[in-house]
């Protein structure tokens, strides 16, 4: 049985106001969206209370935006699918006028060597941060509308697809950011019926190209010093730890001394500020909040998190669109991988990157996209479709007995 297409799904012209609309699977994305917002003000005011304060501010345009999406009829899954390619191309000209030589500093200024951030005069934007949400969409709109992904060579085109935002990320310099659109693109490949044998193929094949990667110029002199300041750190070297491995050191210091239930907010505050900690606020707000909370304090960061991505797998059974299925899976490994990611280098078990705490971090980029991601998932659920609902993404040869041998395993 083959797929239903999104756009069979138009939907009613405006959602129904009713408690049992408004209590759908998209609960359990917003309540921890909000939860993980206030305690990443209460994290940042720690010790920069004026950052908390626009943190705040922040999250009031991100809640705007979010009721925005989640409730314009312009935003319903029938209408993000058909503009998915305009959205897409706009998130690549953001990126292209980013890294543009010639641009002037006014528009594009470098901060730390890097060119990541276009100033609108009162704030400015990441585009990196919109291209993580357009991607998914842009991908949703072509694999609900093919099954040539089921084959190793129909994986070229959703692989070029992620490759391109993800190059010109990468020449910002942001390497870090690329590795988002990885466990993305896997999922819902995975979530569109793609072979997992595919995919293992895939992951083997990257694996045997990292060390080619790591030892053959590819990453930068920084960034290999990262990783040899990792694995020293796993071997319990302790020469890079005034040098590279400072920031790491002094995250697994604040994490440790906030022991399992943490300290008071005043106590807290003299610890982080004496351990010098750089950017407490932002990539290493996950250190802060365990020296304010302990151990605690993770377990519950990561509970809201879980809570979060399941919630969208949640919204991605409840909806009849296979588009919005697409959609609402990517969203939650977007937040859960960068989440891992985030957490597992404040508490020294990745090498460190740049890399937010969705929703936590101070930024406001970050934080207004991610509630953008919030509106649409929860508009995924608020919108019904019409129609009779149809199982998506099944396929009669999944049930056919394959050949042996590889050839039938690599078989489409």
């Amino acid at each position: 049985m083959g797929r239903l297409a999104a756009s069979e799904f138009k939907g009613s012209g405006s959602p129904r106001v009713s408690l049992e609309r408004l209590l759908n699977p998209g609960i359990l994305v917003v309540v921890p969206a909000l939860a993980l917002s206030l305690i990443g003000a209460s994290a940042i005011g720690t010790t920069e209370p004026g950052f908390a304060s626009r943190h705040l501010m922040y999250l009031a345009i991100g809640l705007v935006a979010a009721a925005g999406v989640a409730w314009s009829p312009w935003c319903r899954p029938a209408n993000l699918e058909r503009w998915s390619p305009f959205i897409f191309a706009a998130s690549v000209v953001l990126l292209l006028v980013v890294i543009a030589p010639g641009v002037p500093e006014s528009i594009v200024r470098a901060r730390n060597g890097a060119r990541r951030w276009i100033s609108l005069g009162v704030t400015d934007i990441q585009p990196a941060e919109v291209a993580k949400v357009a991607f998914l969409l842009m991908l949703a709109t072509m694999l609900q509308r093919t099954r040539s992904h089921r084959t190793l060579r129909g994986l070229v085109l959703p692989g070029f697809l992620a490759l391109v935002p993800a190059a010109l990320i990468a020449l910002e310099p942001d390497l870090d950011t690329t590795l988002l659109f990885v466990p993305v693109l896997v999922g819902v490949l995975l979530a569109a019926g793609c072979r997992k044998r595919h995919i293992a193929l895939f992951a083997v094949c990257a694996s045997l190209v990292a060390p080619a990667a790591f030892f053959g110029g590819v990453l930068k002199p920084h960034q290999r010093a990262r990783v040899d300041a990792y694995i020293a750190q796993l071997q319990g070297d302790s020469r890079y730890r005034n040098d590279i491995g400072y920031q790491a050191d002094r995250a697994t210091t604040l994490i440790g001394a906030g022991g399992l239930w943490g300290m008071p907010s005043d106590e807290a505050t003299v610890v982080i500020e004496r351990n010098r900690l750089p950017e407490e606020h932002n990539d290493m707000v996950f250190s802060v909040i365990c020296c304010r909370w302990g151990v605690m304090g993770a377990i519950g960061v990561w509970g809201l998190v879980a809570m979060f991505s399941i919630g969208c797998f949640l919204v991605a059974n409840h909806t009849h669109d296979p588009w919005s299925r697409l959609v609402a899976v990517g969203a939650g490994c977007l937040v859960g991988a960068q989440a891992i990611i985030n957490t597992g280098m404040n508490i020294g078990a990745l090498p460190i990157a740049g890399i937010t705490l969705p929703f936590v971090s101070y930024g406001g980029s970050s934080l207004v996209v991610s509630w953008i991601l919030v509106g649409l998932v929860y508009g995924l659920a608020l919108w019904k479709p019409r129609g009779v609902k149809r199982e998506s993404f099944e396929f009669d040869d999944d049930r056919r007995p394959r050949d042996g041998g590889i050839v039938g395993w690599l078989a489409p």
